[in-house]
């Protein structure tokens, strides 16, 4: 017999996850996933052992939620242990949490949560059949609904007019899309998982549609309802139909999504001028600033820094780079642990990976590092930072919204603009602030931050007159006004 054995796998209610295993008494028993550690609680049951784990978790401060959708590598100390046992329960659905079930890979065992869909919303029969139920339904009701990157969570644009909307309209039924029971969505409005019928309803009836990515193929346009697409950035990086090397499926599939769409909003002439182009879109284009940038305006950092662990009188370094085509699952293209052995311990270094690196990637652990990937809302991140380190991302149109100083980190510059993506502007003489490709330099301009921004003060002042002339936090009122002035709610 090994040091340790695992007897059995149980599912109890609850949810708990418990191993009941024989040998060793371990010290140590997690779940382990991509962005989340879950850490169990061990007792002694007659010669061996327990460990029950409850997955549901509080991140950020939040109320306690079920984990995210994903596989969760069961860790005991820091080796894997024997499955002996032969006790590895079904796939079990935990209403209004997660079905759960167990994967043996010899031996690695791993717990697997999804969405807590009921058995007949589970698999492509049955959505097909709620789909086609969803086409038929022609019931309208005093309801939006709200979906932001996919459902992944409840943040940008989307996030800002939701609660404008509470405000202006408190009657009015706010649904959100989500992938799973792990999003927080905001108080007083309804989560709606989905692929459940509830989600195929609500996004039959809701006379709104709010989104800032695209609906994809299971939408169907009804006469009853408008489209609001918020979109979720300015954009330096080409998208659409400007990419290289555009196929013609990719180019047909953003022709038909953006015919969906009632109404766009804009940040800026300049966002409006390029959606007309790399979307061939000929609609209703509403530049009123960016709703999410409105708590930049009127924000307090101080609860972020206390949901963020940011110890009293410490300096904020954000560093949020996009995403890369060839390498999605590439976060840290600064080496964060690294640079912020650089700063010095005066600092802290928040890294923030874009949206589509969530899931393939993990967070960095090291001192002096805080991994907010997974933090919700993005505008809240940029209220703690002293100062934003960049590449290619959008957020470069929203920070300077706060006026602090922002350095570009761009090592691969010449093929990010050349072979992956391409720019719709020249860069670099426009850039409010640094652009650099050694860290040692990075370093030394951050720590003298001051002296920096004096130097950029010009191509700031003017950076922010051409992107952010309406971002003076009341985007959000003035994008809920037009919408009831223009009965789309």
């Amino acid at each position: 017999m090994t040091s340790t054995e695992i007897a059995a796998l149980n599912l109890l209610p609850g949810p708990i996850v418990e191993i009941v295993g024989t040998g060793t008494h371990p010290k140590q028993v997690q779940l382990i996933g991509s962005r989340l550690k879950l850490d169990a609680n061990i007792s002694k049951q007659g010669a061996g052992w327990s460990a029950r784990i409850d997955p549901s978790a509080s991140r950020w401060g939040g109320a306690k939620l079920p984990p995210p959708s994903g596989s969760y590598l069961l860790k005991i100390d820091s080796n894997s242990a024997k499955l002996v046992g032969t006790h590895s329960p079904a796939e079990t659905l935990f209403a209004g949490h997660s079905r759960i079930r167990f994967r043996v890979e010899e031996t690695e065992v791993w717990v697997v949560f999804t969405a807590p869909l009921e058995d007949d919303e589970v698999g492509a029969e049955n959505q097909s059949r709620l789909e086609a139920e969803y086409r038929a339904n022609s019931t309208v009701t005093d309801s939006v609904f709200f979906e932001s990157f996919y459902g992944r969570n409840a943040s940008c644009n989307p996030l800002a007019l939701d609660r404008e909307l509470a405000k202006v309209k408190p009657e009015t039924v706010r649904y959100w899309s989500v992938v799973d029971v792990s999003v927080q969505v905001p108080e007083g409005s309804i989560a709606v998982i989905e692929g459940s019928r509830q989600w195929w309803n609500a996004r039959a009836e809701a006379r709104l549609i709010v989104i800032n990515d695209w609906l994809r193929n299971r939408f169907r346009p009804k006469s009853q309802q408008k489209v609001l697409q918020t979109w979720h950035g300015t954009m330096l990086k080409r998208l659409a139909l400007s990419r290289k090397g555009l196929r013609v499926r990719p180019a047909l599939a953003t022709l038909r999504e953006r015919s969906r769409w009632d109404a766009l909003l804009a940040q800026n002439d300049y966002s409006k001028r390029i959606f007309r182009r790399s979307y061939a879109y000929f609609g209703p284009i509403w530049e009123e600033g960016y709703p999410r940038d409105d708590v930049l305006i009127s924000g307090e950092p101080t609860d972020v820094r206390s949901k963020l662990g940011i110890r009293k009188g410490a300096k904020v370094l954000l560093y949020a780079p996009t995403w890369r085509d060839d390498r999605p699952e590439k976060v840290d293209h600064l080496d964060v642990a690294d640079f912020s052995a650089k700063l010095g311990k005066d600092w802290v270094v928040l890294i923030r990976g874009h949206s589509r690196t969530i899931t393939p990637g993990s967070d960095v652990e090291s001192t002096g590092v805080i991994d907010v990937t997974t933090y919700p809302d993005v505008s809240e991140l940029f209220l703690v930072a002293d100062v934003l380190v960049t590449d290619y991302s959008s957020v470069m149109f929203d920070f300077t919204v706060t006026g602090k100083p922002i350095f570009f980190y761009t090592p691969d510059l010449k093929r990010y603009r050349g072979d992956l993506r391409g720019f719709y502007f020249d860069f670099l003489p426009a850039a409010p602030g640094p652009v650099v490709t050694d860290s040692i330099e990075l370093a030394r301009l951050v720590r003298d931050s001051l002296a920096t921004k004096d130097t950029f003060a010009a191509r700031y002042q003017e950076w922010q007159k051409r992107f952010n002339p309406h971002d003076d936090g009341k985007a959000a009122e003035r994008v809920v006004a037009r919408l009831i002035k223009e009965r789309f709610i």
